[in-house]
C-alpha cells in the first residue's frame, strides 16, 4: 500500500466492488427463456417456502431489475436516514455491548433482505459495511465486529469450497486449467495496457498487473446470481466456478514471481542534477531533517550562515517553500563538499539519517580537511564508535539529551529541587558515558580522548 502499484490495484478492487451492484442488477434482464436451471426432485413444500421467501418470483426480468434497485436504494437511503439516529440512540445509553448486537442485526437483516429480492447475502453484507462505514461511529464499530471479521470471512470461503465440484474438476482437469490460465492471461494483458496507459512504470505496473490477474471472490455471488436467473446453465456455471477458485489459489504464486521479478528487476531511477550552490556559510550542514533543522535555526538566529545540503527533493522543496536557503545534492559526493565550501569552512555538522553515509562523510572530511571541526549525530553507542574512529569530534547521540531532560524532570517532579537533579543528571551522565564506550567489540583501547562532556552533557533551560 506504500507504492503507486499497491494503491493502484487497491482502486481498481474497490471500484469492482462497487461496480457488482448495478451488475447484479441488471442480470436477471439475460435471462434466457428456454433456460430452466430448477434442480429436479425438490419437493413441493420446499417449492412452496421458495416461492413465499422470495419477492421476485414470477416477476419478467424488468420487474426483478426494479425490484433489485429499490432494495439496493432503500438499504442506502436507510443507512443515511435511520442508522445514524439509530446508533446516537445507543450511545446516549453507553451500553457497549449494544454496538455489536444492533451492528451484527443490521448485517443479517440486510443480508436477508438481499436473499428476498434473489441477490446473493455477501452483497448484502456488503451494503452493510458501506452503510456502517459512513457512520460517525464506525472506528467503535470497527472494533467490536474485528473477531466476527475472521470467522464470517472463513465461513464465506468454506461455504465457497463446499460448493466446489471436484468430481468436474478432476474429471476435466487439462480443460479447468488451461481456461484458468486463458482468464489469468487476458486480465494480466489487459492490466498491462491498463498500467501503461495511466503511467505506471517498473515494479509498480508488474505489482498491479500481478495483483489483479485473478478474478474476485465476487466472481461467486454472479456465478450464483446467473444461474438462479437462468443466465448460464448449471453445468458452466460450476466450471466457472472452479475457474474462479483456481484463480484465487494462484494469486500467492504471483506474488512470489512478483518478488523473483523484483529482485532481478534493475529499475533505473531518475537521475536529477544537484544544484550549483551560490553561497558558502562557514558552517556546512549535510541533513536538513528533523534533526539538522534545528542547529540550522540556531545557527542562523545567532547570526552565523551555513550552507545546507539534503539529497531528499521533497525536503528541499517543502523547506523552500518556507524560505530556507537548501542546496538539493548527496552530501557524500565530494565534488558537492568542495562546492559547499569545505577548504574554508569551520564547522561541519553531520545530520544524516543513514549511518553508513554518516560515516563515509565523516572519514571523507577529516581527509581534506584535519583540521575541521566535525559534530555527527549518532543513533545508537556503536554509531558513537565507528564515527569517533573515522574522525567525527563532537558526537551527539540523537535520544540521549532529550531522555536525561525527561529524566530530570521527573526528578523534579518527585520532590528534587532544580539544582539536585541538575546535580543528579550530571552525575549519571558522567558515568553513563564511559560504561557506554567500554566495549571490546569495537577495540577501543583508551577512552581519555573522548571528549564525554560536550558528547553527553545535558541541555540546560
Amino acid at each position: 500500500m506504500q507504492t503507486i502499484g499497491g494503491r493502484s490495484a487497491f482502486s481498481v478492487l474497490l471500484s469492482q466492488d462497487i461496480s457488482v451492484i448495478p451488475m447484479l442488477a441488471l442480470i436477471p434482464l439475460l435471462a434466457l427463456a428456454g433456460l430452466d436451471n430448477s434442480v429436479a426432485g425438490v419437493g413441493e413444500t420446499a417449492e412452496a417456502t421458495e416461492v413465499t421467501m422470495s419477492l421476485v418470483a414470477g416477476l419478467p426480468g424488468w420487474g426483478v431489475t426494479l425490484v433489485t434497485i429499490a432494495a439496493v436504494v432503500a438499504v442506502i437511503l436507510g443507512g443515511i436516514y435511520l442508522i445514524r439516529p439509530l446508533f446516537r440512540y445507543i450511545h446516549s445509553a453507553h451500553l457497549r455491548e449494544l454496538y455489536t448486537a444492533v451492528a451484527l442485526l443490521i448485517v443479517v437483516g440486510i443480508a436477508s433482505l438481499m436473499i428476498l429480492v434473489g441477490l446473493s447475502p455477501a452483497l448484502g453484507t456488503f451494503l452493510a459495511g458501506v452503510v456502517l462505514a459512513n457512520s460517525e461511529f464506525r472506528h467503535e464499530l470497527e472494533a467490536d465486529i474485528e473477531p466476527f471479521k475472521g470467522l464470517l470471512l472463513g465461513l464465506f470461503f468454506i461455504t465457497v469450497g463446499a460448493g466446489m465440484n471436484f468430481a468436474l474438476l478432476f474429471g476435466e482437469f487439462t480443460d479447468i486449467i488451461r481456461l484458468t490460465a486463458a482468464v489469468m492471461a487476458v486480465k494480466a494483458a489487459i492490466l498491462l495496457i491498463l498500467a501503461q496507459v495511466f503511467g505506471l512504470r517498473g515494479r509498480d505496473r508488474w505489482l498491479f498487473t500481478l495483483g489483479l490477474a485473478q478474478a474476485g471472490e465476487f466472481g461467486f455471488v454472479m456465478l450464483s446470481l446467473t444461474v438462479q436467473q437462468n443466465v448460464i446453465p448449471r453445468e458452466l456455471s460450476e466450471s466457472l466456478l472452479l475457474v474462479v477458485a483456481l484463480s484465487m489459489l494462484l494469486t500467492p504464486l504471483l506474488f512470489i514471481a512478483y518478488d523473483m521479478i523484483s529482485k532481478r528487476f534493475s529499475e533505473t531511477p531518475d537521475i536529477l542534477e544537484p544544484d550549483e550552490i551560490e553561497a558558502q556559510g562557514k558552517t556546512i550542514i549535510a541533513g536538513i531533517g528533523r534533526f539538522g533543522q534545528i542547529p540550522n535555526r540556531l545557527l542562523k538566529g545567532s547570526g552565523f550562515e551555513t550552507t545546507v545540503l539534503d539529497h531528499d527533493l521533497d525536503t528541499v522543496n517543502l523547506l523552500r517553500a518556507f524560505g530556507a536557503q537548501v542546496f538539493f545534492g548527496d552530501p557524500t559526493r565530494p565534488d558537492l563538499l568542495r562546492a559547499a565550501g569545505l577548504a574554508d569552512a569551520k564547522v561541519l555538522i553531520v545530520a544524516l539519517d543513514h549511518p553508513k553515509a554518516a560515516i563515509k562523510l565523516v572519514k571523507h572530511a577529516r581527509r581534506e580537511r584535519p583540521d575541521l571541526h566535525i559534530v555527527a549525530r549518532a543513533k545508537d553507542c556503536g554509531e558513537v564508535y565507528k564515527l569517533y574512529a573515522a574522525g567525527a569530534n563532537d558526537i551527539v547521540r540523537e535520544t540521549f539529551d532529550s531522555s536525561l531532560r525527561a529524566g530530570r524532570y521527573a526528578l523534579q517532579a518527585l520532590g528534587l529541587s532544580q539544582f539536585e537533579a541538575e546535580r543528579q543528571e550530571e552525575a549519571f551522565s558522567g558515568w553513563i558515558a564511559p560504561e557506554c564506550l567500554i566495549s571490546p567489540i569495537f577495540g577501543i583501547r583508551t577512552l581519555k580522548s573522548v571528549r564525554t562532556r560536550p558528547l553527553w552533557r545535558g541541555p540546560r533551560n
